[in-house]
């Protein structure tokens, strides 16, 4: 193999493993420390077991469900979850991208658990899990990236919209998911957190973060991966392919900035939000910084190819204020978004989706382009959630009325710790002591 293909694996390798680490640890000690201290343990949990689960069976048939047709531009809803089964068939050259898709569907996953946070039964989400990735991510992730519905393919929507023949004449914009993995997820986490209802007490006492410490080390941790996550993303023309040196330019220039892009937005989103938060609440916060580090990152991850490095500082900005903004509706609209992921991850990804229409240097608005553009960003955005919408409620009532999602009410009172995992994150009592101590808190987190 040509040094040039041979750096880009290695690259991939280094990519994936940054992504995985977004999951565990970086979402559990974020979502981890932004719970109350009896449910710690549960929430990092969560992030954990979606790892376990969807990384099992992204292999069995995810991977087959979203890519087994290659990028055929074939405008379906998803592939034969049967044609690579387990992986049969697949080329092991395709095994690096196996594996960074992989990591894509787990942290999207993982994401959901925000939003139901305290209050619900771990066997419901791990039953949860794998259906909602085989009928709401495998689907979106096909129609996005594997040339399905909602590329640029004949018989998709974009096409419909603007047709030039065989393909779409504008193909939307998605270079990491802001479609496939925020706005996917966050419409999951509402759907969800209006199923499920509301925490014991919520809106009637505090339910603060109980180690903002953990919180900011899963930033950091989130932003470090999301390097992978977005830079990994790079998709290369027919031509670089074939020739070793377009292949390396193609791959330095790109790759250098996405890089930049993704740093300057989440830069710009973290001081928007604190900025936001000084007006508005007289304070800025850790937990802002670190709310508005992940708001921008979600925000550049469908805009990062395809914006300047001004126009990525620009979407950050209105990202980690819209984003300040909304996290607080739940307290105007009564619906119990544990952690925020409907302000954060829904939001921040239909910024980015939409922003893509204003600021692509291509075809946006602000650069002298048409409308286009935003017309079909604006419906790619609104297919996404209502797929994710129906999908998720279906689910949801199923579960509801079979296992339940709700533990019982003085199991939430006492700690979803020791009543679903048997643990407390602090006991410094052992033996006997984890139930009095956790009863203890329980009457007062």
């Amino acid at each position: 193999m040509n040094f040039a293909y041979d750096g880009y694996y290695a690259w991939m390798i280094a990519a994936t493993s940054f992504v995985l680490l977004m999951t565990a640890p970086g979402l559990a000690l974020f979502y981890g420390g932004m719970s109350r201290s009896k449910s710690v343990l549960n929430m990092m949990m969560m992030s954990f077991v979606s790892l376990g689960v969807v990384g099992v069976v992204y292999v069995l048939w995810g991977w087959s469900m979203s890519y087994s047709d290659g990028f055929s531009g074939d405008g379906k809803l998803f592939a034969n979850p049967f044609d690579q089964f387990g992986l049969v068939d697949t080329d092991p050259l395709n095994y690096i991208f196996v594996a960074f898709q992989l990591t894509f569907a787990v942290i999207t996953a993982a994401l959901i658990s925000g939003a139901i946070a305290d209050r619900v039964k771990f066997s419901s989400w791990v039953v949860f899990l794998p259906l909602w990735v085989t009928l709401s991510y495998f689907p979106l992730a096909h129609m996005v990236f594997g040339g399905g519905f909602l590329s640029g393919a004949k018989d998709g929507l974009a096409e419909m919209i603007y047709s030039a023949g065989d393909a779409a004449e504008v193909a939307p914009l998605d270079y990491a998911g802001g479609t496939v993995v925020h706005i996917n997820a966050g419409v999951a986490g509402l759907v969800l957190c209006l199923l499920i209802g509301k925490r014991l007490g919520f809106g009637k006492e505090p339910m603060k973060p109980h180690n903002l410490t953990l919180t900011m080390i899963g930033a950091g941790l989130l932003w470090f991966g999301w390097f992978g996550f977005n830079v990994g993303s790079i998709v290369f023309t027919a031509d670089s392919l074939a020739d070793p040196e377009a292949f390396m330019t193609q791959f330095t220039t790109e790759t250098g900035l996405v890089w930049i892009n993704t740093t300057v937005a989440t830069c710009a989103a973290m001081l928007t939000w604190l900025i936001v938060e000084k007006i508005r609440d007289g304070h800025a916060t850790s937990l802002g910084a670190a709310s508005g580090v992940v708001a921008g990152l979600v925000a550049i991850t469908p805009a990062c190819g395809a914006l300047s490095p001004v126009g990525s500082i620009g979407l950050g900005a209105v990202a980690g204020a819209l984003c300040a903004l909304a996290v607080g509706l739940k307290y105007k609209f009564g619906f119990d978004d544990s952690l925020d992921v409907v302000g954060v991850h829904l939001v921040g990804g239909i910024v980015g989706t939409i922003g893509i229409g204003f600021l692509s240097t291509t075809t946006g608005l602000f650069y002298g382009e048409n409308a286009k553009q935003l017309v079909v960003q604006i419906a790619i955005a609104l297919f996404a959630i209502i797929w994710s919408g129906v999908v998720t409620l279906v689910l949801g009532l199923l579960i509801k009325y079979t296992l339940g999602w709700r533990i019982a009410d003085e199991d939430e009172l006492e700690g979803i710790d020791f009543v679903e995992h048997g643990e407390s994150a602090y006991d410094l009592s052992g033996g006997g002591g984890a139930r009095r101590s956790i009863l203890t808190e329980g009457v007062s987190a």
